[in-house]
């Protein structure tokens, strides 16, 4: 389990996340919503030791934070920004392997290809894995980006919206592979999400967050409910059920 305790974080003199606690439960996909500036990146990238926080707490598996190798954390923790930049020419295969580089430091053993294989198959990218970065669209970048962080094979899985760029049928495909890897293999998935019916549709637990803080957080039946979503979007957005689903419509 990750434990995050009245965690704080500041730029300048703006408060970005304010004393926020939440426990992310093993073995299930939480989301974390709200409207842009909600302090949701920044909360994630504090969790995964990407930025320093300055007040709180985060425990892994009941370890502090700081007590954690960067090596070991690695193999227990992958992480995918946002933005990944990468200014080296690689091929689709080659990204891949570098979430090997934990287990292997650069030479790959047996295990190590299995893993990217795997990976590169869960994703469906067979026919692209030797083709480079600069010739893919952004939806097959974000998948072979998504592919390196499966082939990590960690137990814990943090996303930063991952479904950034990809069309309706790879956005439904990624949260497909991300219900199954939390399914079959008993991963535990956190992502920062928009499309609040893909987090209603997806998720086991959710996460809302608003000017910095934690709104509510709960089960998804408990937050995808309207007055729920017009406090934290301040709009209001009926609620629909589908086979067996709640469905946000915010079109109108």
């Amino acid at each position: 389990m990750i434990e995050v305790k009245e965690l704080s974080k500041k730029y300048g003199d703006k408060t970005v996340v304010n004393n926020v606690s939440v426990n992310i439960q093993r073995g299930k996909i939480t989301s974390f919503i709200g409207p842009n500036g909600a302090g949701k990146s920044t909360l994630l990238s504090a969790v995964s030791r990407l930025i320093k926080y300055d007040i709180g707490e985060v425990n892994i598996d009941q370890h502090k934070m700081s007590q954690w190798k960067n090596r070991e954390l690695a193999k227990k923790m992958a992480i995918l920004k946002q933005s990944n930049h990468i200014t080296v020419r690689l091929t689709v295969r080659e990204l891949v392997s570098f979430g090997r580089f934990p287990y292997s430091q650069g030479h790959l053993t047996d295990e190590d290809i299995r893993h990217i294989d795997e990976a590169i198959s869960f994703m469906e990218l067979q026919e692209l894995e030797n083709q480079y970065l600069d010739q893919l669209s952004g939806g097959q970048k974000q998948r072979a980006h998504i592919a390196m962080v499966i082939a990590q094979d960690t137990e814990y899985i943090l996303l930063d919206e991952p479904l950034n760029n990809l069309d309706m049928k790879h956005a439904v495909q990624i949260m497909k592979v991300l219900r199954r890897l939390v399914d079959e293999l008993g991963k535990t998935v956190v992502i920062v999400i928009h499309d609040i019916n893909f987090a209603s549709f997806y998720s086991d637990y959710i996460v809302a967050l608003k000017d910095g803080a934690i709104l509510k957080q709960g089960p998804v039946d408990d937050i995808i409910e309207e007055a729920t979503l017009k406090e934290i979007y301040d709009m209001e957005i009926p609620v629909t059920q589908m086979n067996r689903c709640k469905v946000c419509v915010y079109f109108g």
